[in-house]
This record gives structure tokens, sequence and C-alpha cells, in this order.
């Protein structure tokens, strides 16, 4: 990458696809940036640049790459794929780790003290979250959904999309409460709404959602 392409990705500060590291931390803390970009539309984490983008640069490029190759293939599951490259910015080394979208979803983190748990994030603005199982469900889905999928309405679904057409939106404990069903039965048709391009799932903040396609 240009140094100018470099100078304007960090000039425009954390967002959803950037995301500045001053120094390296844990492998399980580098590996949640890093899923959580893989999970969404790909980013950039760039090591040795503080959070209000001043250039601080980085110790040990050698040890810090080991670092990122340790997070990806260890802490990962499945294990993600990057890019990494050295830019010295006003004579300091800057770690560049590109991380595409991956074709793989969900990524999950593994827990270094327990290899059963495991946690799938996605990246909002500015931050790396915790997926609901919602979103978990769509991310699974979503690399075996080359076409729509063919769904039969009934009764529930017909009286969710008038739902929608009046309020907007609805959020998967409002559907549970209006169609007098389990919050699991709920999710389940939600999910298989959005796999049909019929509804979006949707996020503003903290709050996840669901309109109309």
């Amino acid at each position: 990458m240009y140094l100018v392409e470099l100078y304007k990705l960090i000039e425009d500060g954390e967002n959803s696809n950037i995301e500045f590291k001053r120094k390296f931390s844990s492998p399980e803390k580098i590996a949640k940036e890093m899923i959580a970009f893989a999970n969404s539309k790909g980013g950039y984490i760039f090591f040795g640049v503080d959070d209000d983008k001043k250039i601080v640069g980085v110790e040990s490029e050698k040890g810090e790459l080991e670092l990122i190759t340790t997070a990806a293939k260890f802490y990962c599951e499945p294990e993600i794929e990057f890019k990494t490259e050295i830019a010295c910015i006003k004579s300091l080394d800057v770690v560049v780790v590109n991380i595409p979208e991956s074709k793989r979803k969900p990524h999950k983190l593994i827990n270094d003290r327990d290899k059963n748990e495991t946690r799938v994030y996605i990246r909002l603005n500015d931050k790396s979250i915790i997926a609901s199982k919602e979103t978990i469900s769509i991310l699974k889905n979503s690399n075996l959904d080359s076409h729509p999928l063919k769904i039969t309405f009934g009764e529930i679904e017909k009286s969710l999309i008038r739902y929608l057409e009046e309020n907007g939106k609805i959020t998967v404990k409002s559907f549970k409460k209006i169609a007098n069903i389990s919050e699991r039965r709920a999710s389940r048709i939600l999910v298989n709404l959005v796999r049909a391009e019929i509804i979006r799932h949707q996020r503003l903040d903290m709050q996840e959602f669901f309109t109309l396609a």
C-alpha cells in the first residue's frame, strides 16, 4: 500500500474498517479484533498508532509479526487469513495487518483458559462486539446461501410482515411477544426471512432489530 493511502486511512480515524493499536498486547486480544473484521467486511489493524492517530511506532517488527501469526493460528477458529506489511512513517515503523472479509464465517475466539469456551465477534462502528445468536446464524448461512432461501409463509410470517409495514422494525423479543411463540422460534423465523431476503437484519448502536428488505 502506498504511503499516501496509509496516511489517509490513519487520518480517517478508527471506524468499522480501521483499528489502531499503540502496542501489541496478548494474542487473544489481537485475535478478537481479527475475528471481528473477518466476520464483517474486513479491515486493517495498525500497530504503532495511538487512538488519537499519533504515530508511535513499534519496537520489534519480527516479534510482533510472530504474535499476529500466533493469534490467527491458535486463537481463531477457523484460522484467519491475513496479510501484513511494515510501513515507515515519520521514521517510525508501523505494522499494518489487512484482514479480508472471510468466506468461512463465523470465526470464533478460543479462550486460552478454557478451549471449549468460544466467542464470536463482529465489527460495529469502531468497536468489536460479541455477536448475538441471530447474527451467528446469519453468518453461518452466509457461506451457503448463493440464492435466497425459499420459505413457506404461514400466519405468523404474514402477521410479521404486516407489523413491519405498519411499524418499520421489530426485535426478537417483541416478535416473540406479539406472535406468542418461544424466543428460539422467533429467532429462527427472523433468520430464515433474512436468508430469504424478505427482511433485513440491522444494528443501530447496540440495538439489534429487523426491517423489511
